[in-house]
């Protein structure tokens, strides 16, 4: 991380209780996967307001006339060599709806350039107002759905957390998931007309030590039917603990919001993470939870790339494994990897690598740990077999083009990593559509010129829908969506893409 860039994560993640624990690797990547790269746009004249503020300003209400040309965003274009205008040419409501609607990204390539488009300091699409602080809830939203929680919560802040009940409900959302709804809970009790419903005004009641108002919001709400049914229970447990000391646990219901997850936690019954939307596994990494929730959350959001590689590494190494089978034994095979790696024993190097190897493949950590481990790797004297991994992890690094030419590399794969299309002859339908990419076909028309029109933002969105689809066993999607991103300006996104849906077995 670059001394600027290192200073904003510092003053991004600092201030909240959990800053040791939080997923922190998005705007660390994001500054890592940008280099500088030719943009086919024409950005717009600059309309002379100083960009937004780079780290989270303090909670306010700003009149809507002075916002006109706003930029949102963490890190500043000039980082993520993305034009401020890369949105601006495109239609509001069609753009959230899109971003909304985007699929799971499963190529590490794609996630790095989603987030480099959802934090980029940009102004808003269309000409209303109204319309691009929606937008910013959707970028925001999308930043949950990934897991990035304080990413999301700095960018409602700097839109303004409390200007209407809608950027609210999203800013306290983020703030039941992790924990840290103090302030939510403080502009709640002096704002009560945010309230998204009348359970998170008790809750925040009772957060901010009104124990009286609480009581009486709560048994007005349930005379009037005015608490959801769901909530009902746990507030009513939350309000008078004692009463209910030694009866069975509440069923959960069906549909689980931040809002009655903090309040299962707040009554002693936690809900498990695992099969709830990523966002909540980010309250497992705190030390409320035991390490082998720390660890499947870790992994999880790992895979997501909201989780910096050291973070994963640091609970792998934390104690020693508890039993054997699944997690525990890839945590084994990491941690006596690493051992291995400070020792310097060649043979117990290569032996360790092949088994660390074969155990974070079925999780789909190959990518974490070739950012953990590949530049530690150049220099040893491995088998022929630890050898061969350990060139795979260093063309899935960011260091692959060096790793590349390496005398031993596939020559496909070294010509990938140079921008070439290569010999795919006899590879697979995959391998054939991603040399088409990089010998110039495929190119889409439609979506380079949207870029022309200042909509390079939701080209590169549309890409990502394309790449996922290739990734997927769509040869078509896959050159069109290649060879776009490349025509785009995104040459270094391309290349890693295109090395990891050859490399990792579980594309087809």
């Amino acid at each position: 991380m670059k001394p600027a860039l290192g200073v904003l994560a510092a003053l991004l993640w600092s201030g909240h209780a959990l800053a040791q624990q939080q997923p922190l690797s998005v705007i660390d990547w994001v500054h890592r996967h940008s280099e500088p790269e030719p943009v086919v746009v024409t950005p717009l004249p600059d309309p002379g307001t100083a960009p937004g503020a780079r780290v989270p300003p303090e909670v306010d209400v700003t009149p809507l006339e002075q916002e006109t040309w706003r930029t949102v965003g963490l890190v500043p274009a000039s980082v993520t060599n993305l034009p401020r205008t890369l949105w601006t040419g495109s239609d509001p409501d069609a753009l959230g709806r899109l971003i909304t609607r985007l699929p799971d990204l499963r190529v590490p390539a794609g996630q790095a350039l989603l987030y480099r488009l959802l934090l980029t300091e940009s102004f808003g699409p269309g000409n209303d107002l109204m319309a691009r602080d929606s937008f910013t809830l959707a970028r925001a939203g999308a930043l949950v759905r990934a897991g990035a929680l304080d990413p999301a919560r700095a960018l409602i802040e700097q839109a303004g957390a409390t200007r209407d009940a809608a950027h609210f409900a999203a800013w306290l959302d983020v703030a039941l998931l992790t924990g840290d709804e103090d302030l939510a809970c403080d502009s709640l009790n002096s704002m009560p007309r945010l309230a998204p419903t009348a359970g998170h005004r008790i809750f925040c009641a009772v957060r901010g030590g009104d124990w009286r108002t609480a009581a009486l919001l709560f048994d007005t709400g349930r005379a009037l039917g005015a608490v959801p049914l769901a909530q009902t229970g746990l507030l009513e447990r939350f309000l008078d603990p004692d009463l209910f000391e030694g009866d069975p646990a509440l069923v959960p219901p069906a549909v689980i919001t931040p809002l009655l997850f903090r309040l299962h936690e707040s009554v002693g019954e936690p809900l498990p993470t695992r099969f709830l939307p990523r966002a909540y596994a980010v309250a497992d990494l705190r030390d409320l939870s035991g390490w082998k929730s720390q660890l499947e959350a870790a992994e999880r959001l790992a895979r997501a790339g909201t989780l910096a590689d050291n973070q994963l590494l640091g609970l792998y190494t934390a104690r020693e494994p508890a039993a054997s089978g699944g997690i525990w034994d890839r945590v084994a095979a990491v941690q006596k990897f690493e051992t291995a790696l400070s020792g310097g024993d060649a043979a117990e190097i290569s032996a360790t690598l092949v088994n660390a190897w074969e155990a974070v493949r079925p999780a789909g950590l190959e990518v974490p740990f070739a950012g953990l481990f590949a530049d530690r790797l150049t220099s040893a004297e491995l088998t022929a077999e630890a050898a061969r991994i350990a060139r795979t992890l260093g063309l899935l690094s960011l260091d692959y083009r060096e790793a590349a030419r390496h005398p031993g590399t596939e020559p496909l794969y070294a010509a990938i990593a140079a921008g070439q299309p290569g010999d795919a002859s006899g590879w697979s339908l995959s391998a054939m559509a991603i040399s088409d990419a990089f010998a110039g076909k495929g190119v889409r028309t439609d979506l380079t010129a949207l870029a022309a029109r200042e909509q390079l933002g939701e080209a590169l969105l549309r890409c990502l829908v394309l790449l996922e689809q290739g990734a997927a066993g769509d040869p078509a999607a896959l050159t069109g969506a290649l060879a776009t991103l490349r025509a785009l300006g995104q040459e270094d996104t391309a290349r890693r893409a295109a090395l990891q849906i050859l490399l990792l077995d579980r594309y087809s």
